[in-house]
């Protein structure tokens, strides 16, 4: 077996507690990695961790998310999946990276979440509509939903996924599965 690593994240700013806010969650942001280290890691997200407005699909910089947000809370899962999920999702992902700039932050779709009403408009997505739709797409369905409606909180509620981090980013220490999940803390 394989594993995929998603790191659920709770950033502060003001952007980001208006976020939270709206879906009443700590955890607001999704990434998808190909390791716990999230040395490869992709989002929908900010472009620039210090400006909100600018959102895409990105390549997460672990340090220049550490620059601009030390304190910085993420919950790292693993999931399991097979050689060839992996190999299918890491594609579809260094894909989607090379046409990075047609892929844009769905914030008109935020509203449809509150009101439970699936919403797609070509290559615009949330963070969490992204990485469940790129999971779907290669057997992981983390969500009876439509993936538009996927939050943050569908990936730290679905069972299959195993917490090995739970923290501040600059603490993460995250080598293997093997790995406990040593100072994790309740948040739910």
């Amino acid at each position: 077996m394989a594993h995929i690593y998603i790191a659920l994240v709770d950033t502060p700013g003001f952007f980001a507690s208006l976020i939270r806010g709206f879906l009443q969650q700590r955890y607001i942001h999704v990434v998808i990695a190909s390791d716990a280290e999230l040395k490869e890691a992709y989002s929908v997200g900010r472009r620039n961790p210090a400006v909100p407005i600018l959102a895409g699909f990105e390549k997460e910089d672990k340090d220049r998310i550490l620059h601009t947000f030390p304190s910085a809370c993420y919950r790292i899962c693993e999931l399991e999946c097979t050689e060839a999920q992996k190999k299918g999702i890491m594609r579809q992902l260094q894909e989607d990276y090379q046409r990075r700039f047609h892929i844009h932050y769905a914030v008109i779709g935020l509203p449809f979440i509150l009101l439970n009403i699936p919403f797609y408009i070509r290559n615009q997505y949330t963070c969490s509509s992204y990485i469940a739709r790129i999971l779907e797409e290669n057997g992981i369905r983390i969500s009876e939903k439509h993936f538009s409606l996927v939050t943050p909180k569908d990936f730290y509620m679905y069972e299959k996924v195993r917490v090995i981090f739970e923290g501040e980013l600059s603490k993460t220490a995250v080598g293997t599965s093997d790995d406990k999940t040593e100072g994790v803390a309740a948040y739910e």
